[in-house]
Order: structure tokens, then C-alpha cells, then sequence
């Protein structure tokens, strides 16, 4: 009798974890130089393997450009080593004389990586990275559908990793992916970093174990009064057409005003925005969300503009690059304000950036809360008010903002881990790296002698003496006394 496939995966994890915590623990005795060899050497493999890498995640899953994703790998193995391989991750990493503190970097143990399609391999040498480089072992819970993608790139960055002088299963991964092998995993381990779906994302952080995670993006793109509109829509246009806009920062609608409306429409046409409305709209709209839900149709999912077009049975010019539909609503009657990872976008026109804000609020409220919000403008004051202000953990400035978002074009932390903050269910509002995956430990040397602690803080010894009669202190007495501790304290 065949083993029933939910407890194959639940053996496999438990003999994985318990492979990666002998192999972690060989890890934690080692010197810094000697784990940044190994990262280096991983880093260096998975570079050299970017397109074949590439190539594998595209046929695996059908999503995205070969080309772009070449670009993705090397982002994770080149960019995002460079923005970790400096930093002190072993033993005692900063010393404040001032302070007399010593802080030590504890790692975290075994770390449980989530994997998604959309981004298998780059996300997979982004974990396995700044997993290494922070004194973890990583096991991977593979998406399904980029099952061999996943492996291949798993078994390149251990093989790299053990040649440089690491014990072998330091990185692995489930060959068996189920949600109760993934159950497990989450259970077993010490730190997850969940990239996907909101209902894993949801999954990770109701385990019981720390978890990292990030909710969906819903960005909206103000193209604002004052932008250089040929360069705005470039750019938009580069960023959310980068890998068929699997990435979760890219652009899903277009917000713009009326007095530059024509401009703006104008300028998508003349770089390879096609618009469409009637029926052409209404064939789109039954493809983009599953049926009778609120996300994203798979199918469509990483595809190209001519491909979608071909699914819903339009027929737009070969040089389309991205589908625009004009739309007034946003929520459940309007399948183009989602998001859509894919070269579809939402537009809409407001009268003045007032209203403009008001809608990209409404966006991001529905899918969209906490990620990103993208403005393209030559106003810094309006810059102020919108950082200020959007429910957002970035806003990106004159960029595209899948790039921007992950920050191959702006100076945020490189990362494949984009946190949407507590307004959106996350833990961090960071991009995700290294100093997210280790503990510290301090030692704090005394700087007085406890019974100085009350002279420091000010504390009115005189104002506390019992009446000479020996009576009870009166309430204002009391209140007298408290007044004049905290005035002193506060250093009035």
C-alpha cells in the first residue's frame, strides 16, 4: 500500500530539519571568513548559473521573459551579495565604548523559506543568501509548479556552499511539497520567511513559529501635473512589462489628472499601450480574476500583453506592450483595479491630486495596503505630503516601481522580500535582508552603582519626610511630592 502522499511529506520534513540542524550547528562554530567564503562561493555559482536558471523557471511555469529572469537571478546573486557580504554577522559585531555594550549575533536556527512561481529562483538564492550569511540553515517549501526550478537551484547553491567548506544540507528543499508537509516545516522550524499568496503569507504567521512575510502589492502610479510624462510612462511602462510583472511591486494602475489626461493617454499609445473599452473590456474582465473570486486568474498570471489578448479573444497591434482600460470603480465590479501581475493596468483621471490621492488610497485598501505606491512628479513638497501621509512602507519616486520597489533602481535594502508593515498584516515594513535573520545578544557593563539610580533621576529626598508630628502624609502632600519627581525628571 502506497504511503499516503501528506505523511511522505511530513517524514521528508522531519528528516530534513533534523539534517539541517546538525549541519546549522557545524555552521555556528565557524568564523566569520569562513562563512562569507561559503556565501561568496554561492553567490558566484548562482551567477554563473543564471540563465540556465532562467530558462528552467520559464519552462517550468510559463511564467515571465527568459531574458528578465536572467536579470532576477543575477539581481539576487550579485546586487543583494553586494548590499550583505560586509556586514558582521558572527560573534561580536559592534562594541559602544560610550555605552560600554558588546553585541553578538545569534542566529536563528533553521530557517523554513516559502517559495513562490512567480519568482522561483531569484527568490530562492535571495533566501538561501542572506540565510548562509546570517549562521542559518535554509530548507525550501518549493511551489509545486516551479518544482524542478526550485531543486536545481537548490542543489547548485549546497553544492557550492559544501565545496567551500560547509557541511552538507545547509541548503535543502521538500521534493515533496504538500500544505501539510509545508505545515510541518513551519512547525519545525525556527524562522519562516514566507513570498506568495496572502493565504500562505496568513499560514506562515498562524504557525506558531517567528515568521517574516508580505501581503499582496496593489500599486497605483501617479503620473502628477508637474511629471515629465514621456519619462513617466517609459518607465512605467519597462517596470511593469520587466518578466510580465510577476513582480509583487509593480505598477496595477495608472492614476493621473484631467489636465493632463490627453498627454498621458497619448503617450502610452505612442510607446506601446493599447486601450480598450465595450466589448473589448468586458472579454478581458472574464479572464483576469477565478471564477467567483476576488484574484488574480493564474492563467494570465506572467504573461504577455499579445498573450492575454489572445486568451480573451481580441486582437490588438503586434506591438503592444501593455493593455490599458479606463475604469471609474475600484473593488469587486471592476476585475482591472486588482492586482494582476501581469501587463494589464487600471486607469483612472481625477481632477486635482487631491482626488487622485483619494484614489490611490481606495486601491490600495482594497488589495493593496501597506506595499508600495509609486508618483511621478517635479514637486518635492507633494513628495513630503504623500510619504507623510499613504498607508504605505514605500514610496517610490520617478521610477518604475518593480525595480524601484526592490531596489535595483532606488537606494532601499536589494530585496525579493518586500514587508508591507503592520498595516498590512507583516512584521516589518523593511525589505527584507541578513540583519532580519539573526538575534542579538548584549552585554551591557554597569555604568553606576544602583544606589545612585535615584540621585540620576532626580529624586527629592527632602520633599519626602513624614510631618514632624508623625502624622499620615496628606493626599496633596503626596501629589506635591509626585509633581515636583516628575518636573525634575523632565528637567523642568
Amino acid at each position: 500500500m502506497p504511503l499516503d502522499k501528506d505523511l511522505a511529506s511530513i517524514q521528508e520534513v522531519r528528516d530534513l530539519v533534523k539534517k539541517a540542524k546538525a549541519a546549522q550547528a557545524i555552521l555556528a562554530e565557524m568564523n566569520q571568513q569562513q562563512v562569507d567564503r561559503i556565501v561568496t562561493a554561492m553567490a558566484d555559482a548562482a551567477a554563473q548559473n543564471a540563465r540556465k536558471l532562467a530558462q528552467m523557471a520559464v519552462s517550468d511555469t510559463g511564467f515571465g521573459k527568459e531574458n528578465d529572469k536572467v536579470v532576477k537571478n543575477l539581481f539576487a546573486a550579485r546586487r543583494v551579495y553586494q548590499s550583505i557580504k560586509d556586514e558582521k554577522t558572527v560573534g561580536i559585531i559592534r562594541e559602544d565604548a560610550e555605552k560600554k555594550m558588546l553585541e553578538v549575533a545569534i542566529p536563528m536556527g533553521v530557517v523554513a523559506g516559502l517559495v513562490p512561481s512567480t519568482n522561483p529562483t531569484s527568490t530562492t538564492i535571495f533566501k538561501a543568501l542572506i540565510s548562509i550569511k546570517a549562521g542559518n540553515a535554509l530548507i525550501v517549501s518549493p511551489h509545486p509548479s516551479a518544482l524542478g526550478c526550485i531543486g536545481e537551484t537548490v542543489r547548485i547553491l549546497n553544492a557550492a556552499a559544501v565545496e567551500a567548506g560547509a557541511p552538507d544540507g545547509l541548503v535543502t528543499m521538500m521534493t515533496l511539497p504538500t500544505l501539510g508537509g509545508t505545515a510541518e516545516l513551519m512547525k519545525l522550524s525556527n524562522m519562516i520567511i514566507a513570498t506568495g499568496g496572502s493565504a500562505m503569507v496568513k499560514a506562515a504567521y498562524s504557525s506558531g513559529t517567528p515568521a517574516l512575510g508580505v501581503g499582496p502589492g496593489n500599486v497605483p502610479a501617479f503620473i502628477e501635473r508637474t511629471a515629465d510624462i514621456p519619462t513617466a510612462v517609459r518607465r512605467i511602462i519597462a517596470s511593469k512589462t520587466f518578466d510580465n510583472g510577476t513582480i509583487c511591486a509593480s505598477e496595477q494602475s495608472v492614476v493621473t489628472e484631467d489636465c493632463i489626461r490627453d498627454e498621458v493617454v497619448a503617450q502610452f499609445k505612442r510607446q506601446g499601450g493599447y486601450f480598450v473599452s465595450g466589448e473589448e473590456q468586458r472579454k478581458l474582465e472574464a479572464i483576469i480574476r477565478r471564477p467567483g473570486q476576488e484574484t488574480v486568474n493564474p492563467q494570465i498570471v506572467g504573461k504577455s500583453a499579445l498573450d492575454i489578448a489572445g486568451m480573451a479573444g481580441i486582437t490588438v497591434p503586434q506591438d503592444t506592450k501593455v493593455i490599458l482600460c479606463a475604469i471609474d470603480d475600484v473593488g469587486r465590479n471592476a476585475p482591472f483595479s486588482i492586482e494582476k501581475l501581469c501587463p494589464l493596468l487600471a486607469f483612472y483621471t481625477a481632477p486635482d491630486w487631491q482626488h487622485a490621492c483619494d484614489r490611490c488610497l481606495q486601491l490600495l485598501a482594497y488589495t493593496g495596503i501597506g506595499h508600495s505606491l509609486a508618483i511621478h512628479t517635479n514637486n518635492p513638497e507633494l513628495v513630503r505630503t504623500f510619504v507623510l501621509k499613504k498607508p504605505v512602507s514605500r514610496v517610490l519616486v520617478n521610477t518604475g516601481s518593480t525595480q524601484g520597489g526592490i531596489g535595483a533602481t532606488t537606494g532601499i535594502t536589494p530585496s525579493f522580500t518586500l514587508g508591507c508593515g503592520a498595516v498590512g498584516g507583516s512584521a516589518t515594513s523593511d525589505n527584507v535582508t541578513v540583519h532580519h535573520l539573526y538575534q542579538i545578544r548584549r552585554a551591557a557593563y554597569g555604568l553606576f552603582e544602583p544606589e545612585e539610580v535615584g540621585e540620576r533621576l532626580g529624586a527629592v529626598q527632602a520633599e519626602a519626610r513624614c510631618p514632624a508630628d508623625g502624622g499620615a502624609i496628606s493626599p496633596e502632600d503626596v501629589e506635591r511630592i509626585v509633581q515636583a519627581v516628575l518636573q525634575q525628571v523632565r528637567g523642568g
